[in-house]
């Protein structure tokens, strides 16, 4: 065994299944990358305009996403960037920048929605809304000598997150509105459709089940951490788009939100949230399940000393409920300390990894339904697959190494004698990973 490890003499397993879990994160430039950027920045100061325009855009295509196309032509360039279900057009020449991506068809004038849009102008920097014949579009535009990288980045930014969130919105909640320009769409497989639909409504249910078991006054501390652990769950694992997306988020700022209610006032909310969300149809909630290809993040990077802090902090609030035979309590406040972090930062690409790693070991039976084929925890027997776990984790540390040379994770450490145990020590050194 220990020389077909060496010589790699082993039966190869099949692929798992292409799918993507999470948010977009651009938080992930290789060094070339992130030359390009400084290289954009020395052009513009140079007033080498176009240069500027060539390494900047260079600087954001994601060669595995493939989310920009350049086209020129007589002196001037062209660019189609993709972000989620929108696509933004753009045309570059010596003397300005321009670009712009249509949200909606409006085939009749609307007050209502013109109040809308206006509302939500005042909420822009760079962009700014407009209407072309029957469509409802967002646009930006700069002179060529102030579009710094800064500005294009941040402009450019805002003008495809804000598109790609507020179609769905607007259409959803003006019913003679008509989506547009979404033929680059993917749905997915109908296999993944199904086991997406099938875990959503079975960890709601299952989740509002137990909570009901519960002394709502008594427990409401970990009754929170059960809610939002979910809510981060479902947009990791489920990675719902448009106005599902949008109403997940809702429920979390809900708990949030800067007013006065204590966690027993505030979990009610959430609770209704979630009962909003077993109440759809089928077809209301899978026409959600798609992919696409994206140019920005819509969450920023942090250091890891806030990722260390988060998970800390769960592994602390944890230890009563392991302590009094809560073991499933405990598993969920430490699934939030981390799943938070995914949620609410652009992590680093290890990190990533090592938290999908996490919700593998966790949710096995969802991965299966997907179709992935390393088991690394049977849950029946509650059993690891511990060669597994340590090959996986070791081949994320050899993978970035070159990137983060200080990067170590101590695998002998790992305990796996129970869930809890094993989810104890995992987070324990991700929270110690040196990212220096």
């Amino acid at each position: 065994m220990v020389f077909d490890k060496l010589f790699g003499w082993v039966r190869k397993k099949e692929p798992d299944p292409p799918i993507p879990f999470g948010r977009y994160s651009d938080n992930n430039k290789s060094v070339q990358k992130v030359q390009k950027w400084a290289e954009a920045d020395e052009y513009f100061k140079a007033k080498e305009f176009m240069k500027c325009i060539d390494a900047f855009f260079e600087y954001l295509h994601d060669e595995e996403q493939q989310n920009v196309i350049l086209n020129r032509q007589n002196g001037s360039l062209e660019f189609t960037l993709y972000q989620g279900s929108k696509i933004i057009r753009g045309k570059i020449d010596n003397q300005k920048i321009t670009a712009e991506t249509t949200i909606a068809r409006m085939p009749e004038p609307s007050i209502p929605v013109m109040r809308r849009l206006l509302e939500m102008d005042f909420n822009l920097y760079y962009s700014r809304y407009a209407l072309k014949n029957d469509n409802i579009m967002m646009l930006f535009g700069s002179d060529i000598v102030t579009a710094s990288p800064n500005k294009l980045y941040y402009g450019l930014k805002e003008l495809a997150t804000k598109a790609d969130k507020q179609d769905d919105l607007l259409v959803s909640e003006f019913k003679f509105l008509e989506p547009i320009d979404t033929g680059h769409i993917m749905q997915v497989q109908e296999q993944e459709k199904e086991a997406k639909y099938k875990f959503l409504r079975k960890w709601i249910t299952e989740t509002l089940e137990y909570i009901n078991s519960l002394e709502a006054d008594k427990f409401s501390g970990g009754i929170s951490y059960m809610l939002l652990a979910l809510v981060f769950r479902l947009d990791y694992l489920i990675s719902p788009e448009g106005k599902l997306l949008s109403e997940l988020e809702k429920i979390a700022s809900s708990y949030y939100s800067k007013d006065d209610k204590s966690s027993p006032e505030r979990n009610p909310v959430m609770v209704e949230g979630f009962k909003k969300l077993l109440a759809k149809s089928r077809e209301e909630v899978t026409s959600h399940f798609f992919r696409s290809r994206y140019t920005f993040a819509i969450v920023v990077p942090h250091n890891m000393k806030s990722v260390s802090e988060a998970i800390q902090t769960a592994l602390q609030n944890m230890q009563w409920y392991r302590d009094n035979n809560y073991p499933l309590i405990a598993n969920k406040v430490m699934e939030y300390g981390f799943a938070f972090c995914q949620f609410s930062y652009s992590l680093p690409k290890p990190v990533s990894d090592l938290f999908r790693l996490f919700m593998q070991v966790n949710y096995p039976e969802y991965f299966r339904e997907l179709g992935f084929n390393t088991a690394y925890y049977d849950e029946e027997r509650n059993q690891f697959n511990e060669d597994a776990v340590d090959d996986k984790i070791d081949s994320i540390i050899y993978y970035w190494k070159p990137k983060y040379p200080s990067l170590a994770f101590k695998t002998k450490k790992l305990k796996f004698d129970t869930l809890v145990n094993f989810n104890q020590s995992f987070l324990q050194e991700v929270s110690e990973l040196n990212f220096e």
